[in-house]
């Protein structure tokens, strides 16, 4: 055995946080990591002691395997632990470790090596008698092989990066005259993402569930699974929402993709903590798709249910220690769902976003768990994954951990870069995730391609009215000397009335409020709406109101001067701003002006001054938070400038080309 007295954590964000606390909980002291983005991040604040380790890009700081090594050599670290991407998967990495007399949280490099080429992988899965999709996985890359593959095996084809996953160098083609176009984003995205174009076909299984099994080995031999996740809720191949159980599965097809999973497992003498992915068809048969040699993100879900801690597992079985028990004693009662909360803006189409964190409510309740990597004043940057929060809930059922779910995160707020909360909320809420019948193609299906918007209605935006006018007037109050509590909201000769103007999707709506007795608000919007609501209780961050004897509690948060107010109410985040105050703008753009829709990096200009381009033609690549990102042209046109360069960075509506759009006839 040995002995683990200081771990490095080479990682950031939630599952840096997530690893700090079970290791203090078994009395390891720990070390973090940062890069020059994260000097003030919250990760630095849950371990021991942190250790810059270089600029923002992560070719230069988490995925710098001497620098990463250096940090734990000048912290005296016994280990590292990886967590989950960066350096997590790196055979390389591992073997440093080695050589540096530093033990690696995880898996042997020969086992990650072969797990992590899904073409190698896929052959050692069918040598071993594991179930395998029909595809190629062969070394001839060319793009002429892979299109004769595709068509021997048949459209639709699913394009994958040989070396990496979660979704990137990822590509459905549902017809052969697409394939080319797919084949090079796909190689460009896998190249950027893991250092490797290469690429493997597959067969693209119609609305099938992603089942994955939690296995783990210690270093005498002992294999075992601590049963399914489905993960089947996904967006451009990223999951969103996991569940342990899988709502389908029977205890016949749980122990035989069990026995699969292990017997894959087996087959690369496998250490410590892994996940081999499954795709399960509607009847009933099941084929491996990968192997993930590590820590997944979604791993709460399987310590809800069965109650191990996965992190304090994996420490042990890296020191040496046993797994201290067999298939037979895995227990698993109950029900856990998990949410990923992403720094990206549903409405519009789900690009990312970045910016400071102005407050961060969490997600409470009864039987829900909230791993984050942000607090309130922690800035969203476009270098890095934009995962911010998991929330896992738990119950009885899965129903009972539904509601609890859909609960706490609709009484949970975040206010700056935007989020996916609503979406999440009303995929909770959809009937077919709450009949258990979710598959990959459940996004698609329910929301298409494009992004998701809820407008609030005339009743959300007269209770933010009313509140709003409630908190002017504790600030006036506040602010003044020797007011008599009985003299609010009373006039000797005039009407009070206050005035709220909401902007919602560019419209503006203007409330009027006048104070009743007894708390009491009257809200109007000329002769289209009127309302009365009264606030029972009005806290610094949480409020109660009534209306027609129907209680709601929210969460909201304002600025000081109360010229802006951010509420959460079910599904629905919207602003409040106060014409007076000057602070409402129209946009104006041209038809033909192209701006960024993010901060990020140029990463290809495709055309160039006097150019003749038409609607939806590719413009440029830009990769912001690990993804690669197209802008297509908006007009027919000729190009008059282009301000874009390859390589360089670009704020969020920076102008990147113009367009004389030309009329069609």
């Amino acid at each position: 055995m040995t002995p683990i007295r200081r771990l490095l954590i080479a990682n950031r964000g939630e599952i840096a946080c997530r690893i700090a606390r079970t290791a203090r909980a078994l009395g390891i002291e720990t070390t973090a990591v940062y890069s020059d983005a994260d000097r003030d991040a919250l990760h630095l604040r849950s371990a021991d002691q942190a250790i810059h380790i270089g600029p923002a890009p992560v070719a230069e700081s988490y995925l710098s395997i001497d620098r990463i090594l250096e940090a734990a050599k000048r912290s005296k670290a016994d280990a590292i632990h990886p967590g989950y991407g960066f350096l997590s998967e790196n055979a390389a990495f591992v073997r440093a470790c080695s050589e540096a007399g530093i033990v690696f949280v995880g898996p042997s490099a020969q086992a990650i090596e072969l797990m992590g080429d899904k073409a190698c992988a896929k052959r050692a899965m069918i040598e071993a008698g594991v179930p395998c999709i029909p595809g190629y996985q062969g070394e001839d890359q060319r793009n002429q092989t892979l299109g004769e593959q595709a068509q021997k095996i048949g459209f639709p084809i699913m394009i994958k990066a040989a070396a990496g996953g979660g979704g990137r160098g990822m590509r459905l083609v549902q017809e052969s005259s697409h394939m080319d176009t797919a084949l090079e984003a796909a190689r460009s995205e896998a190249i950027g993402a893991f250092g490797n174009g290469d690429l493997i076909l597959e067969k693209a299984m119609v609305r099938p569930r992603h089942v994955e099994f939690q296995i783990f080995g210690d270093c005498e031999g002992n294999l075992v699974h601590l049963g399914e996740r489905d993960c089947s809720v996904q967006r451009r191949h990223q999951k969103v929402i996991e569940e342990a159980p899988c709502p389908v599965i029977t205890p016949e097809l749980r122990e035989a993709m069990g026995k699969a999973a292990v017997g894959a497992a087996r087959a690369v003498n496998y250490l410590g903590a892994g996940t081999v992915e499954f795709l399960l068809t509607q009847d009933g048969a099941f084929y491996f798709l990968e192997m993930n040699t590590r820590l997944q993100v979604e791993h709460p879900v399987t310590e809800a249910i069965t109650g191990l801690d996965l992190v304090a597992l994996q420490i042990r079985v890296a020191a040496g220690e046993p797994l201290g028990f067999d298939q037979e004693d895995v227990q698993r009662l109950g029900h856990a769902i998990e949410v990923r909360v992403y720094a990206e803006d549903p409405r519009s189409e789900f690009m990312p976003s970045t910016g400071t964190i102005r407050s961060w409510q969490a997600p409470t309740g009864t039987g829900v768990r909230v791993d984050a990597g942000v607090e309130t004043g922690s800035e969203v940057s476009p270098f890095y994954d934009p995962m911010l929060a998991k929330v896992i809930a738990s119950g009885k059922t899965r129903e009972e951990a539904r509601r609890r779910l859909v609960q706490s995160l609709s009484q949970s707020l975040l206010v700056g870069p935007a989020t996916n909360r609503d979406f999440l909320i009303d995929a909770l809420k959809r009937d077919a995730f709450v009949r258990g019948e979710a598959t990959t193609a459940f996004v698609e299906e329910e929301y298409g391609n494009k992004g998701f918007d809820v407008s609030p209605t005339l009743d959300d935006l007269g209770m933010a009215a009313a509140l709003q006018y409630k908190l002017r007037n504790q600030q006036a109050v506040s602010e003044s000397l020797g007011v008599n509590p009985e003299l609010l909201n009373w006039s000797s000769n005039v009407r009070l009335e206050g005035v709220s103007v909401f902007k919602i999707d560019g419209e503006l709506t203007t409330f009027s409020v006048q104070p009743r007795a007894s708390g009491h608000y009257l809200v109007s919007v000329g002769d289209e709406y009127e309302c009365e609501f009264k606030l029972l209780e009005v806290g610094q961050q949480r409020a109660t109101i009534e209306r027609s004897n129907e209680r709601r509690s929210i969460v909201y948060f304002s600025q000081e001067n109360n010229q802006e107010i951010f509420i959460a109410t079910q599904i629905i985040e919207f602003s409040v701003e106060d014409v007076a105050s000057g602070t409402i703008q129209d946009e104006v753009t041209g038809g033909g002006r192209v701006l960024s829709p993010m901060h990020g990096q140029v990463l290809e200009v495709l055309v160039q001054e006097g150019d003749q381009v038409v609607r939806g033609q590719r413009l440029a690549v830009i990769e912001a938070m690990k993804m690669q990102h197209e802008i297509l042209a908006g007009v027919d046109g000729r190009v008059t400038c282009v301000h874009a360069e390859a390589d360089a960075q670009i704020e969020m509506d920076g102008l990147m080309i113009e367009i004389e759009a030309q009329e069609t006839a």
